[in-house]
């Protein structure tokens, strides 16, 4: 499906940014606070059947801890190096863009709909933060003092995702790029507990609440090498974006429709990437293939916060 520009609010019945597909319909990213939690819940569960490839993207404080001491691998740091940053932050906003096979988007009141869900509990007077990460979040417009004040109770949401049918089921296929940490925040939302101390137990955690995931960042290592980050690859593919770069419902509707893309070029369609499916960028199976892709950082260097 192609993606027209964003032409800014548009007049309508929700709440949250709108922009104009090429069809011509009219596509709101739903804003999700705790004054409206249980009723998009109940959207969604009503959605995910009929639409079972959920996009997801998560925004956070960024990357603010390394870990310290000796590690075997470059694999065991890195995930270590996960593990002690979402631990110790917060999730901001979590992006889900649901679609069927086809790429088509689910509506509601004659719109095309995105969810976007704010959190509260991040407080920049309180908590630690990677600066540079926070200033981009500012700049794409989200309001951390808004989220304070109407933001949702990540436990409460947990509870909710859990009953939801997006978790937890077979049937639903999520569609991610580069996402060990949007996963390792998700996980740390549905158990409420600090991810597992190894690689390992992460994915049986993972497996289990996610059975089926594609990782496009993975992906692209078998469409003629190609590499770059999100907005890269959808320039490649000509896939253009409605609403603001690192707002995550907008990121995750980019991520949705670039795998579809993606998958009709390179792998005769979603079908073919199948056996794919399952491995993360950087990590696992991946980082058993190639020593782990997480970026240049020695192994017995690193620093806290």
């Amino acid at each position: 499906m192609a993606v027209g520009p964003a032409h800014g609010n548009l007049p309508g019945a929700g709440e949250g940014l709108c922009g104009i597909m090429s069809s011509g319909e009219v596509l709101r990213v739903r804003e999700v606070w705790s004054d409206n939690l249980e009723s998009e819940m109940m959207l969604i569960r009503d959605v995910v059947e009929q639409y079972p490839y959920v996009a997801m993207d998560t925004e956070f404080p960024g990357v603010v801890a390394r870990p310290v001491g000796n590690f075997k691998s470059s694999r065991e740091y890195h995930y270590r190096a996960l593990k002690l940053n979402v631990d110790m932050l917060k999730l901001i906003q979590l992006g889900l863009t649901f679609t069927n096979a086809q790429g088509e988007l689910p509506r509601w009141s004659g719109e095309l709909c995105v969810w976007q869900f704010n959190f509260k509990g991040f407080r920049m007077s309180e908590d630690v933060y990677a600066q540079d990460s926070i200033e981009l979040l500012t700049k794409s417009g989200i309001d951390f003092q808004l989220n304070e004040q109407r933001g949702i109770d990540v436990v409460r949401f947990g509870e909710l995702l859990m009953t939801s049918g997006v978790v937890l089921n077979e049937d639903i296929r999520w569609i991610t790029f580069h996402s060990g940490y949007d996963f390792g925040y998700l996980l740390k939302v549905l158990t409420c507990q600090p991810l597992p101390t190894s690689e390992a137990e992460f994915f049986e955690l993972l497996n289990m609440f996610f059975p089926n995931v594609f990782d496009i960042k993975y992906l692209m290592k078998f469409c003629d090498n190609m590499h770059g980050g999100l907005n890269k690859l959808a320039e490649l593919l000509d896939v253009q974006r409605i609403g603001p770069q690192h707002q995550a419902g907008s990121d995750s509707l980019l991520t949705s429709f670039s795998f579809l893309k993606l998958s009709n070029k390179y792998f005769q369609g979603v079908e073919g990437a199948v056996r794919h499916c399952g491995v993360l960028y950087g990590m696992g199976a991946d980082a058993n293939r190639e020593g782990g892709e997480w970026g240049k950082v020695g192994l017995d260097n690193g620093t806290s916060v």
